[in-house]
């Protein structure tokens, strides 16, 4: 066994890295095809999910095939090589196997202990078996990695651990109520109709939201879910609507799920700002506008946006300043902080004044010089949160929450932008993946770390065993040569014979070669399977002067087996 893998995933790379990494069908389709062309590589599939990106594949040459692998990661993402290199993991044999399994039980998710990885795990292997780059290796691998996630969920508490992203992101989204209480009788908009999007949608429906609008650029798939939820007895009501119907449905529901497979945002800041100011035709004040608007506001009332014209070009985030609430609070990328009243450094600008005159101080200030008031802010709100945590406030302390947006895409559908519309709340994978970094780790996570150890030993023998086995068939094949060569000699001798006789003289032949070779055969695959244990095929072969091209054929004969391109192994 020579497997590799090249891959990054939340772990090692930051949400914006994993975001311009993602890979579409198309793309991972000619991943792999490039993959078994390039000279290390003989099978190869990918594991592809909003979190991470693995390249897996059977290698001849270890950093041949970091190199090759890496290279192609980097070509068919898109980002330059230098510049993923840094958040690339490389993990070989045995550790390749400990990863793939603890991938499989959760324990390596942004959530864990998740179940939706198995099924991510299934797509991969399917995909590789379907395109034929997937062989004995990664089917053994990607199978037993299926059985060991499920043990993992069957014989321990791991589910206790964590829960879907779904869930996971509601409760983000409820703050401090119970998900139950906070979502009955909303009216939601799911967008998108796959996989991720049908859990959300279901879950949706299980907390006791009232009404489901599913948009998706299939209509069929739309109306497909919307049947599925009305029949599912929950009580809710849903529907399918068109994507182009997405603008006026946001004036209506009150949480937006969205997890699609655009490779562009689905809501713009300005989508999401024209939906909750009421006027369609609105649009994101510049920032000396707003922030003259917001001084003839109290603390926590909500600014009135209206049209104004602005420079062509501008960017988006140049355009959006928080409503600044007494306190200081600054809500970002969804994860809602508190930020104390005085920091130990000030504003390179000059821009911190005291609480309660952060709007005059925002007057006219330009947007590059935002931008670096910003990112003070952002560094600020980071030190914040390395403090213990306090219980997460929301917008409801100071003004209502209007929409709530949970995105779970990779790319991201929505702009991040908009959690800086009052109003709104944003939680995606980013803040996802830094509220779940301090979640506590169930007893039971000990125990299906023990389960993934038991389980990488038992395949690296099974595999090891199995590198022998052509060797033995082999051997076998070579010994049945010689009772027949033997037998044949004996019919020229003796010509007499009966059947009867000739008969029991070839069995008798051949339960003394068996006998002879029963035990060697059971005590080399027992030491095969043992770590180091790979030289004992070469020296069967050359103890028994067996011919290599034989142990070849057997070789090719066994990875050919219908039984490996089997989809229905999978399950």
């Amino acid at each position: 066994m020579s497997l590799l893998v090249v891959g990054l995933s939340h772990r090692s790379a930051p949400v914006s890295v994993l975001e311009r990494a993602s890979l579409s069908a198309d793309a991972k389709v000619k991943l792999l095809h490039d993959t078994l062309a390039a000279e290390p590589a003989a099978e190869a599939t990918v594991l592809a999910t909003c979190n991470r990106i693995e390249l897996y594949a059977d290698v001849d040459k270890f950093h041949a095939g970091v190199a090759e692998l890496s290279t192609l990661l980097a070509q068919h993402s898109g980002v330059a090589l230098e510049e993923l290199t840094p958040y690339l993991y490389v993990h070989y044999e045995d550790r390749a196997v400990h990863h793939l399994f603890s991938v499989a039980c959760g324990l390596d998710s942004m959530v864990v202990g998740e179940g939706q990885i198995l099924g991510q795990i299934k797509d991969a292997l399917a995909l590789g078996q379907e395109l034929h780059t997937a062989g004995r290796l990664v089917n053994d691998l990607f199978q037993q990695a299926l059985r060991v996630g499920k043990r993992a969920h069957s014989e321990t508490g791991i589910d206790r651990a964590g829960q879907s992203l779904v869930t996971f992101g509601l409760e983000q989204l409820a703050v401090h109520e119970p998900v139950g209480q906070w979502a009955a009788g909303k009216r939601a908009l799911v967008i998108g109709a796959g996989s991720m999007s049908s859990l959300a949608a279901a879950t949706l429906a299980r907390v006791g939201v009232a009404d489901i609008a599913v948009a998706n650029r299939t209509a069929e798939r739309a109306q497909r879910l919307a049947e599925i939820l009305v029949a599912s007895g929950t009580g809710v009501t849903a529907r399918a609507v068109t994507m182009g119907a997405v603008a006026e449905e946001l004036t209506r529901v009150d949480v937006v799920v969205s997890c699609t497979g655009a490779t562009g945002l689905v809501l713009s800041a300005d989508d999401v700002l024209a939906a909750v100011s009421g006027d369609p035709t609105a649009e994101l004040l510049p920032v000396g506008a707003v922030a003259q608007t917001a001084g003839a506001q109290t603390a926590g009332a909500r600014v009135a946006v209206a049209r104004v014209a602005e420079p062509a070009g501008g960017d988006v985030l140049a355009r959006l300043v928080a409503v600044a609430e007494a306190g200081r609070r600054i809500a970002d990328a969804g994860a809602v902080r508190t930020i104390p009243a005085a920091e130990p450094d000030g504003c390179p600008l000059g821009l911190d004044a005291p609480a309660g005159d952060g709007r005059a101080a925002l007057t006219g200030v330009d947007a590059g010089s935002l931008e670096l008031h910003g990112t003070w802010a952002d560094q600020g709100e980071a030190a914040a949160q390395r403090q213990p945590r306090r219980a997460a406030r929301s917008r409801a302390d100071g003004a209502p929450v209007r929409l709530a947006l949970l995105d779970l895409a990779m790319p991201r559908d929505i702009d991040a932008a908009v959690h800086r519309i009052p109003g709104v709340r944003l939680v995606d994978i980013e803040s996802l993946a830094e509220t779940s970094a301090d979640a506590p780790m169930a007893a039971d996570v000990d125990a299906v770390r023990g389960i993934v150890t038991e389980e990488v030993a038992a395949f690296g023998a099974a595999q090891r065993a199995a590198h022998i086995t052509p060797t033995v068939v082999a051997l076998r094949a070579m010994a049945a040569e010689v009772v027949a060569m033997e037998v044949a000699r004996l019919d020229g001798r003796v010509p007499d014979l009966d059947e009867r006789q000739r008969a029991e003289v070839t069995q008798t032949v051949r339960r003394v070669v068996d006998k002879l070779l029963h035990a060697p055969t059971v005590r080399v695959k027992q030491l095969a399977s043992e770590p180091g244990g790979a030289g004992y095929a070469e020296a069967l072969r050359e103890l028994f002067d067996l011919d290599p091209q034989t142990v070849a054929s057997v070789s090719r004969a066994d990875a050919a087996d219908p039984k490996n391109d089997d989809p229905g192994r999978a399950s």
